[in-house]
């Protein structure tokens, strides 16, 4: 019996980027991701196990290895959208933000349940690890370029910077794919 069960959600890859390792996390926008076990090749984020952050603190001792669930980082649109208003700004650009995948078409994506999975038709999925925080690596990167803007980004992007992921099944990635939304099967947690 399943324990993923398909929503009638459909997301559309509207935008893709590398982050190259570095200090950085400015992304170069790319045509096509091309996803392995490890994530993407040379990515910031690259690796089947990374050192441990701040996101664990209270589990591990900062740099400890642990299971990488966090190879990619993925955004809406919609989102995105509504940050960019909050900050007083038009439009902002994904460059900034550290994306790797930008989709369109799920409401609320940033409270995706974790452990969904985001599925193309040729069998590449993705995991959902979590909600990825804002920080003030984007704002960083926002006042380099928009000068004035870069420390609303934090407060604006709150519950809505996306969440981190996983490649469970590799493949390649490319702008236009489609990708359905599965989501665990069970209820919420009450204790």
């Amino acid at each position: 019996m399943p324990v993923l069960r398909k929503t009638e959600f459909v997301a559309e890859v509207a935008w893709l980027g590398h982050v190259p390792a570095g200090k950085s996390i400015r992304a170069l926008p790319v045509e096509k991701l091309d996803l392995g076990f490890s994530g993407e090749k040379d990515a910031r984020h690259e690796g089947v196990n990374r050192a441990s952050c701040v996101r664990v603190k209270n589990l591990y001792t900062q740099g400890t290895e642990i299971r990488n669930v966090r190879q990619l980082s993925v955004l809406s649109v919609e989102e995105i959208q509504a940050t960019a208003q909050e900050m007083g700004l038009t439009q902002l650009d994904p460059t900034f933000l550290g994306v790797s995948i930008l989709l369109r078409g799920i409401p609320d994506f940033t409270h995706v349940p974790p452990s969904s999975r985001l599925q193309v038709a040729d069998g590449l999925t993705i995991t959902v690890d979590m909600e990825n925080r804002p920080c003030v690596l984007p704002g960083r990167e926002i006042e380099s370029d928009q000068p004035g803007y870069g420390a609303a980004f934090k407060p604006a992007a709150q519950g809505r910077r996306g969440v981190t992921a996983w490649v469970e099944r590799p493949g390649e990635l490319r702008l236009g794919d489609k990708m359905a939304l599965f989501v665990p099967d069970q209820r919420a947690w009450k204790p």
